[in-house]
């Protein structure tokens, strides 16, 4: 009897153990599965890329806008054009007047409060400003354009926001479509998946899920996509274990932020606040109706609903969203039919990965200071110099002159070209293109490469020459035949670009006319290692040999580099290092580091100052002067070409008003062009300068210049009655006729 007892005893115990031990486990489960809840949402949520802004557009009294600029700008900010402002991000421009409502911005220095301002223009300049009570308005700046950022690993991106960002009525919406029940299920809806799967058995095929929003942020913030078992079996408890610790609205301003909603290449874009920024460039606090239906819709397929590509598909569901709401009785039928009347009115701005080219460079100073995890994790707010209406111009002027010299010689499949735009007062880099393809973000053109220079280097020879009181502008040099014997025992013979020679000119002429021998002379005559070393001290900071060669261009830089020597040209002979940020905060606008401006003098100011009217002699009268086809005749444009050997490189440098700009074209072998500088640079600079707002620089004519009416032929100062050229002098002076010098 007994031992029937223990038969019948023992699958008992056994069952008994093996629940005990499932018990166990599910405890011990259920217990990391917690522990993992708690981790994550309680600690550092999410990685936030660093936000990289331009520069705000500021407007005050004397503000010279280009034709066109200010319209643009504001659009780029998402701004709406209506007949009436009434809220932020709204303008309307009527005549000579703008009205414009700011939507306010938290800056380095100050945090500024969304405002109404009217503003009133003549021919682009601000003549005035007030605000909507009619007080004078001393500085508006509307805020800076996000233009990129530096995303972690796994390329997420989001732009946060909180409860009180959104637009009303955006949380009845959501629930209505996604999860009707949602203050009151603990995380998990038995009757939502009951109804789900009625739906599914009636349809014959998955038509309808069962997830309550709860299930949805648990599957996109802890656990993945993948259709298993093991991720099912974790999804209801840990939703119901979020449900238990924290409230109803805390996860939703979670799956506010976490909701996946697209793609852009590889990144992705997670939360409604950067949908709203991707898809419409509006924040998510001004969207309408219509638009909130098109978010909420895409949750249940980004990619197959995607506006972008499918924009019938994406109005449907978004049709079917409002309807949804109409018979759930959160709209009426009027504002149903009227919604769905409109069309998506997604955005025709690129939001982001517009400036490859420049965020280069960005990177490039910031990873001096900042760590890698730091700038893409840490929700960094970076603040640059670039220009959104320059960049915009540069790209086109590059796109422009591609076309015209594919349609003038024929496709030029090898050809590349890079530009670097800067600021002449404040050495701040306003745009930068690396590529023929402005958008390309492949290699770097400005950047990260280095071509020969040619004749960009005869301003420097000037400098140097001028700086050592041996020379004036109207200093004979000999042009004629030169050989130069070399260290092998050959010998060296620069020609000129004509292959002739042209006897004794003048200095200025060397210059204006580009000729090779004299330049080569005048460089001999001063020593080639003292031009070298201008040259590093006005930016190149690199010591070359001391070989004739040299004095042609026979040394390798990068556009950029170029730019910063006639960057320190234009300023006076000031080096300033050409900067591109301004200022980094964290992500709460704490300032972490401000980038202060910096100078050194790196030549006479006299010596430069007379080289800048030499040099706009070449944009005059030289071989600058196509530049003039694109640039209004009474704007001043001083510079010069570039063309190295069998037209590899073409090259243009030069400054017109507050901007400087050096444009570069080669091929990407070095293969030979069939481009001069006047042929192929010039015209890309001219085109992106005529674009921009111009105003003369300031005054700065050094005490003890002063200008004279010349002979040019003779090498004298004549009467100022008399023809002639005018032309400045220092202290070195040519001697002075009593008459006209006939």
């Amino acid at each position: 009897m007994a031992k029937r007892a223990r038969k019948f005893t023992w699958p008992w115990r056994f069952i008994w153990q093996l629940l005990t031990v499932i018990a166990v486990c599910t405890l011990v489960l259920l217990i990391y599965l917690d522990a993992q809840v708690r981790d994550r949402f309680d600690g550092h949520r999410w990685s936030l890329p660093a936000k990289v802004y331009a520069r705000p557009l500021e407007l005050y009294v004397g503000k010279q806008l280009a034709a066109g600029q200010l319209q643009f700008e504001l659009q780029q900010l998402g701004y709406r054009a209506v007949n009436k402002v009434r809220q932020p991000g709204q303008y309307q421009i009527k005549g000579k007047q703008l009205q414009v409502y700011s939507r306010g911005f938290h800056f380095t220095d100050a945090s500024e409060s969304s405002s109404l301002y009217n503003i009133q223009l003549q021919a682009g300049r601000v003549l005035a400003m007030q605000g909507a009570q009619g007080q004078t308005q001393h500085l508006v700046r509307l805020e800076p354009q996000l233009i990129g950022g530096i995303y972690p690993s796994h390329n997420e991106d989001r732009e946060l926001v909180q409860m009180t960002d959104l637009p009303n009525g955006f949380i009845q919406i959501l629930l209505a479509v996604e999860d009707r029940a949602y203050y009151e299920h603990l995380g998990v809806s038995p009757t939502g998946i009951a109804r789900a799967m009625f739906a599914n058995i009636k349809a014959g095929r998955v038509v309808q899920g069962g997830s309550t929003l709860t299930q949805q942020l648990v599957k996109n913030f802890y656990l993945s996509d993948e259709q298993t078992l093991w991720r099912k079996l974790q999804e209801a408890p840990m939703a119901m274990l979020l449900n238990s610790h924290y409230s109803k609205d805390e996860i939703l301003e979670v799956y506010l932020n976490e909701v996946f909603l697209g793609q852009q290449g590889k990144r992705a874009i997670h939360g409604f606040g950067l949908g709203s920024w991707y898809y419409f460039g509006q924040p998510l606090k001004e969207l309408e109706l219509h638009q909130a239906a098109l978010l909420i819709g895409m949750i249940k397929g980004p990619s197959y609903y995607n506006p972008k590509r499918f924009p019938e598909r994406a109005k449907q569901r978004r049709d079917l969203v409002l309807s949804i709401l109409g018979e759930q009785g959160l709209i009426s039928k009027a504002q149903v039919q009227a919604s769905q009347n409109k069309p998506l009115q997604l955005t025709k701005v690129a939001q982001f990965s517009r400036y490859p080219a420049y965020m280069d460079l960005v990177r490039q100073q910031l990873q001096k200071a900042y760590k890698g995890s730091d700038l893409n994790s840490q929700g960094l707010r970076v603040f640059t110099t670039i220009d959104p209406w320059a960049q915009h111009h540069a790209n086109e002027s590059m796109q422009l002159g591609m076309n015209a010299i594919a349609k003038r010689y024929g496709p030029q499949a090898k050809l590349q070209g890079a530009l670097v735009l800067s600021q002449r007062d404040n050495s701040e880099i306003l745009a930068v293109v690396g590529d023929r393809d402005a958008g390309y973000a492949g290699r770097n053109w400005a950047l990260d490469t280095s071509r020969q220079i040619g004749s960009l280097i005869k301003p420097v020879i000037h400098l140097t020459a001028l700086s050592s009181q041996r020379y004036h502008l109207l200093s004979p040099l000999d042009d004629s035949p030169l050989s130069v014997p070399q260290a092998d025992g050959t010998q060296w013979q620069p020609a000129n670009y004509d292959d002739k020679s042209h006897g004794v000119v003048p200095m200025y002429e060397a210059l204006v006319k580009s000729y090779n021998i004299a330049n080569v002379r005048l460089g001999m005559s001063l020593g080639v290692d003292e031009v070298m070393q201008q040259l590093s001290s006005l930016g190149a900071n690199k010591q070359w040999s001391a070989l004739p060669s040299r004095l042609l261009g026979a040394l390798e830089m990068s556009p950029l580099k170029v730019n910063q020597v006639y960057q320190s040209i234009a300023s006076n002979g000031f080096y300033s290092p050409l900067s591109i940020v301004r200022d980094v905060t964290e992500a709460n606008g704490q300032l972490l580091a401000h980038y202060p401006y910096q100078v050194r003098q790196a030549a006479d100011p006299k010596a430069t100052y007379l080289l800048q009217q030499e040099m706009a002699l070449v944009g005059r009268h030289g071989t600058g002067r196509g530049a003039y086809r694109y640039v209004p005749s009474a704007q001043t444009v001083a510079g010069k070409t570039g063309t190295t050997n069998d037209q590899r490189d073409s090259w243009f440098s030069g400054f017109s008003g507050r901007h400087v700009a050096t444009v570069w074209m080669g091929n990407d072998d070095a293969s030979p062009t069939p481009l001069t500088g006047a042929s192929g640079a010039l015209p890309v600079w001219a085109r992106l300068v005529s674009k921009l707002p111009y105003q003369e620089d300031a005054e700065n004519q050094p005490a003890g210049v002063d200008f004279f009416r010349t002979n040019p032929t003779l090498g004298t100062i004549v009467d100022a009655n008399c023809p002639g050229l005018v032309l400045p002098f220092a202290d070195l002076r040519p001697s002075a006729e009593a008459n006209c010098g006939n």
